[in-house]
């Protein structure tokens, strides 16, 4: 049976976000141990990031250690809900992987190390996104309905990532002037077969699944930069470069109907038929990109009944969560956007679970 979580940023890991998530009636968590909001504390939104992203990385000398993952899963286990994954490496910890630097050796010794703890501390899940770019190129608006604000995309951005940054943050604040050479997608895919192929078999000694999250916004190119999951083919491509029960999909509904070519249904299909699904964001656009506008989860360009009924009858047993929503005009516009896709998905999965989801 398919269960329900809510995604949660750091600064949003304490008591009353936990009770938020257990009153909304979600069971599960995945949480984002990056910084994202360290210039600005005060926001629970998703970050958009404009070209001088997101802030500076973490601490590129201290991974995050077991006793803080098992402090943290502990935490969310007395409150009553699991601890499914953890979403995203910290740019500090990995930047010489993406970029293939010099440094990318003993980072790829690191990031093991942290597959081990994660394993060691009970997390089955690891959700990370192989892009230089990273989320970027949106922009924020009053897209969804009633002018709800939300996220979108205006066209897209070619403007070249400054030297020091990746993944929308800044690792080095002494970095040389200039920008990232413009690569191949040839060489990015290799870059990501040396990744899959040094982390799978530590993730599946240590019982984690590595979850791949398709490019958001699903472009060839994006900040001179090329991607690697803009189509939802390519998700075949990658689960084929390193056959493991450890290699699977951090299965974005948005992100995946954006892409300009394929079919999320199709899709959908494919990737639970083969049991390639590590946990889902169910959540709904309206457009394609790069013209796009992030929407309530029951006015997009998705059927989600239809995706439920897909992910049911490949028995996909694992965890969705809202990841973002359109914030709601009040108080806790966060709180608001995020019970309302609650209460849709709660209702949505007790039909189809029902007596009424036998029914044609």
């Amino acid at each position: 049976m398919m269960k329900l979580g809510f995604g949660l940023y750091r600064h949003m890991l304490n008591d009353q976000h936990y009770k938020f998530a257990k009153q909304c009636g979600a069971t599960h968590l995945v949480i984002h141990l990056v910084d994202y909001f360290g210039h600005n504390k005060d926001s629970a939104d998703q970050p958009v990031g404009g070209r001088d992203g997101w802030g500076r990385a973490g601490n590129p000398d201290k991974i995050w250690s077991y006793e803080e993952l098992a402090a943290i899963k502990k935490d969310i286990n007395a409150h009553g809900l699991e601890l499914e994954a953890i979403e995203n490496f910290d740019p500090a910890h990995w930047h010489d992987v993406l970029l293939d630097g010099p440094k990318k050796k003993h980072q790829m010794a690191n990031l093991k190390q942290l597959i081990r703890d994660v394993g060691k501390a009970g997390i089955p899940v690891f959700g990370y996104n192989f892009s230089l770019a990273g989320v970027a190129g949106r922009s924020q608006g009053p897209y969804a309905r009633g002018e709800a604000i939300s996220v979108g995309m205006e066209g897209s951005d070619d403007t070249p990532i400054p030297n020091g940054m990746v993944w929308n943050m800044v690792y080095d604040e002494n970095a040389p002037e200039g920008t990232l050479p413009r690569i191949s997608h040839a060489e990015l895919w290799s870059r990501l077969q040396y990744f899959l192929d040094e982390i799978l078999p530590v993730a599946e000694e240590a019982g984690v699944k590595m979850a791949a999250h398709p490019d958001d916004p699903p472009l060839p190119y994006i900040r001179n930069t090329p991607r690697l999951v803009y189509h939802p083919e390519m998700y075949q491509k990658l689960i084929d470069m390193h056959p493991s029960p450890s290699n699977t999909l951090e299965f974005c509904l948005g992100s995946i109907a954006e892409m300009a070519g394929g079919d999320v249904y199709e899709a959908t299909e494919a990737y639970s038929k083969q049991g390639k699904i590590g946990y889902v964001h169910f959540r709904n656009v309206v457009g394609k990109a790069p013209h796009y506008r992030e929407s309530f989860v029951d006015e997009g360009d998705i059927d989600m009944l239809r995706i439920l009924k897909i992910l049911k009858q490949n028995n996909f047993d694992g965890v969705l969560i809202p990841d973002h929503t359109p914030q709601m005009a009040c108080g806790a516009p966060w709180h608001a956007g995020m019970a309302y896709a609650m209460g849709y998905m709660k209702a949505a999965l007790s039909l189809l679970e029902g007596p009424y989801g036998e029914k044609p």
